[in-house]
């Protein structure tokens, strides 16, 4: 097992220490994340790949399959490693036709979590985020109901740890006057910087911040100079934006999912690139 990983770790919590290289397992599952893999022994191999080089942090959700992803954890890893950390969301669940409808009422939250401890076979949750927004933005109003059963299963001790995702920063305030916030998940990249201001106040705050889609939303001109700074430094774009998010603040932990285990031992390489000067301040003018 690897010891060294880009970033080295971040504590989130007294027992939650994690390595800001994570692994964001969304991908196990089949196309458009929905019904069983393609390669049910390549996903397992990925999973088991994740621990030997010393991954302590996986994203996952009991709504990627569903259920499928972390049916795969379990059966790749349990009995678990000492020092891994699950990090699985609730808030939405799938239809029939693999769309992605929300799923916040007071019984659908409960539901999620009680799968979640059956499909990833635990007693009790590590973190588990409150998805509130779309896939790519916050949607404004109150999260505090749905905040509030969760932070009720906390007290029940199924769950150890609270986040938020797909949230703005009076969401994030009004959790926090329920229960303790120990990371956010929102969209955020090179080209998408709407969470700068607070990134930096999360930071203060010892509160983690997990990116999701660090190469999504970019326009042609935006993936043409990020493509250029890459060459220059015989990199990939890929490799690029990790590590750009990886200096961007101490608190960001990065979770890129793939179902190669070639990429993903690619993204870990990549996130450890040390970017010059020049090509930071010419990456941050990339932004919208």
């Amino acid at each position: 097992m690897s010891t060294t990983l880009p970033g080295g770790e971040y504590k989130l919590a007294e027992d939650l220490t994690v390595t800001r290289m994570g692994y964001g397992a969304m991908q196990l599952a089949g196309p458009h994340v929905f019904g069983p893999p393609k390669d049910h022994d390549g996903a397992l191999a990925v999973l088991r790949e994740v621990i030997n080089l010393g991954i302590t942090h996986i994203d996952t959700s009991d709504f990627y399959g569903p259920h499928i992803t972390n049916q795969l954890i379990k059966e790749a890893l349990h009995p678990y490693p000492e020092q891994l950390r699950i990090v699985t969301k609730v808030g939405a669940t799938r239809d029939e036709k693999g769309n992605w409808p929300q799923a916040l009422a007071p019984h659908e939250l409960r539901q999620a979590i009680h799968d979640n401890l059956a499909n990833l076979g635990v007693e009790a949750l590590d973190v588990v985020n409150l998805r509130v927004g779309g896939l790519s933005e916050p949607t404004p109003g109150s999260l505090a109901e749905p905040f509030g059963v969760l932070a009720q299963l906390q007290q029940e001790g199924l769950i150890k740890h609270l986040g938020v995702s797909n949230v703005a920063a009076e969401q994030i305030a009004e959790a926090q006057s329920i229960a303790p916030v120990v990371c956010v998940q929102n969209f955020y990249n090179i080209a998408n910087r709407q969470d700068d201001a607070l990134i930096d106040s999360l930071a203060k705050q010892g509160i983690a911040y997990a990116p999701f889609f660090p190469l999504g939303g970019f326009s042609p001109l935006q993936s043409d100079a990020l493509s250029g700074v890459a060459t220059r430094l015989n990199a990939t774009p890929m490799a690029v934006a990790l590590a750009w998010l990886l200096q961007r603040s101490p608190n960001i932990l990065l979770i890129p999912g793939t179902s190669s285990v070639d990429h993903l031992r690619e993204n870990v390489a990549g996130a450890g690139l040390q970017l010059p000067e020049d090509a930071i301040e010419e990456l941050n003018g990339i932004a919208v």
